[in-house]
C-alpha cells in the first residue's frame, strides 16, 4: 500500500479550505458542523409525577374508579371492608394529618410479620380515636408488604350513622371474640386497644399510665388463632386533647361515656375540637409467639393472666422509655 501523503499544515487545496469555510463540500454535501463545547451544568430532566405515573394515567384512574364507584364495579368483603376506597380516598385523607400534622415516626415495624394474621395490641389515648386511624396509615405506608389493619372497635362506633358506614369501609369491625378470629384465621392483621374507653377518656394527669386490660380476651383470641401478638405503643396521642374534666351529667344525657372538657372546648365551640399538633411516635416491639401452646391453652385462666400482663408490661416500659428519649411534646 502507498504511504498515505502528507499535505503541510497551510498548503491544502483551494477548494478544500473554502469547503471548510463555507460548511459545503465540492459536491454540494453539508459537512457536518463541528459541536460547540458547553459550559456550565447539563439541564436537569423534568421530574416525573408522584408515583411514577403521569397526569393522563392519574386523571385516567380517576375516572376509571369513579365510574366503578357509580355502576357498583367493585367489591366488598363480608364485614363491609372496601379495600380500593381504603387505598384510594380513606388514606389519601388521613395521610396529610399523618405525615404532616402529627408528623408521625414509626419504629419497629419489621415485628409485624410479612404474612400471616397477627394480633397488635396497642395502648389508647387522646380524648377522640384518632390514634387507631394514625395506627392505620403507620402499618399500610410503613411495612414493606403494604399490610391492611383491621381495627377492632367499641359498639358506639357502629350506631352512628355516618361513621358506621365509614368504619365498615375502612376495614373497622365490631370488637368481638368471634370476628376478631375470623380475621386472624385468614391471615388478616388485626389491631385492638384493650384500654377501651377507659383509656380514651382519662384525665390528662394519668397520661401515659396504662389503665385495666380486661380479662385477656385478646390472648384468648390469638391463642385460638396461633398468631403472634405485637406490642404496640404510641406516645403524642394524650396531649391532643388534654382532657382536664369530664361533663358526667351531660354525658348520660348524650348517651356517652363520657363528655371532655379541655382547655379549648367546649369554651372555643368547634374550634375548641382542633386537635394540638404534637410529635407523635409510634414503635411496634417484639412479637410473642402463640402458636407453641396447646389447643386447650386459650381455656387456662392463668395463662391468659401472664400473657395479659406481659404484654401490658411491655407497652408500658416501651412507652417510659420513648418519653425518656423525646425532646419535646411538639417536636
Amino acid at each position: 500500500m502507498a504511504d498515505a501523503k502528507v499535505i503541510p499544515f497551510g498548503e491544502e487545496p483551494r477548494a478544500r479550505r473554502k469547503a471548510r469555510r463555507t460548511g459545503r463540500t465540492g459536491r454540494g454535501t453539508a459537512l457536518a458542523p463541528v459541536p460547540e463545547a458547553r459550559s456550565g451544568p447539563r439541564p436537569v430532566p423534568a421530574p416525573q409525577p408522584a408515583g411514577g405515573r403521569t397526569l393522563d394515567e392519574r386523571i385516567a384512574g380517576g375516572l376509571a374508579f369513579l365510574r366503578r364507584r357509580i355502576t357498583g364495579d367493585y367489591e366488598v368483603d363480608d364485614f363491609g371492608y372496601d379495600r380500593e376506597l381504603t387505598d384510594q380516598v380513606l388514606m389519601s385523607l388521613l395521610r396529610p394529618l399523618y405525615e404532616k400534622y402529627f408528623r408521625v415516626e414509626v419504629k419497629g415495624v419489621a415485628n409485624i410479620p410479612a404474612e400471616g394474621g397477627a394480633l397488635i395490641v396497642a395502648n389508647h389515648s387522646g380524648t377522640l380515636p384518632l390514634d387507631g386511624l394514625m395506627l392505620q396509615v403507620a402499618v399500610h405506608d410503613h411495612h414493606p408488604a403494604q399490610r391492611h389493619l383491621r381495627l377492632l372497635a367499641a359498639d358506639l362506633v357502629f350506631v352512628l350513622p355516618v361513621m358506621n358506614e365509614l368504619a365498615r369501609k375502612a376495614g373497622h369491625t365490631l370488637a368481638c371474640a368471634e370476628d376478631a378470629q375470623r380475621l386472624l384465621e385468614r391471615g388478616e392483621i388485626v389491631g385492638v386497644m384493650p384500654e377501651g374507653f377507659k383509656g380514651i377518656g382519662k384525665p390528662f394527669a394519668d397520661r401515659y399510665k396504662l389503665q385495666r386490660f380486661g380479662r385477656g380476651g385478646f390472648v384468648s383470641t390469638a391463642l385460638k388463632a396461633g398468631v403472634p401478638i405485637v406490642p404496640c405503643s404510641i406516645v403524642g396521642a394524650e396531649e391532643i386533647y388534654p382532657m382536664i374534666g369530664n361533663a358526667k351529667t351531660l354525658a348520660r344525657v348524650l348517651g356517652l361515656p363520657y363528655f371532655p372538657v379541655t382547655p379549648t372546648f367546649p369554651w372555643l365551640g368547634p374550634l375548641g375540637a382542633v386537635p394540638l399538633p404534637t410529635k407523635w411516635t409510634i414503635q411496634f416491639g417484639e412479637p410473642i409467639p402463640t402458636d407453641g401452646y396447646p389447643a386447650e391453652a386459650a381455656d387456662d385462666p392463668m395463662l391468659m393472666f401472664n400473657l395479659t400482663d406481659q404484654v401490658r408490661e411491655t407497652i408500658q416500659h416501651t412507652l417510659y422509655k420513648l418519653l425518656v428519649q423525646r425532646r419535646s411534646v411538639f417536636f
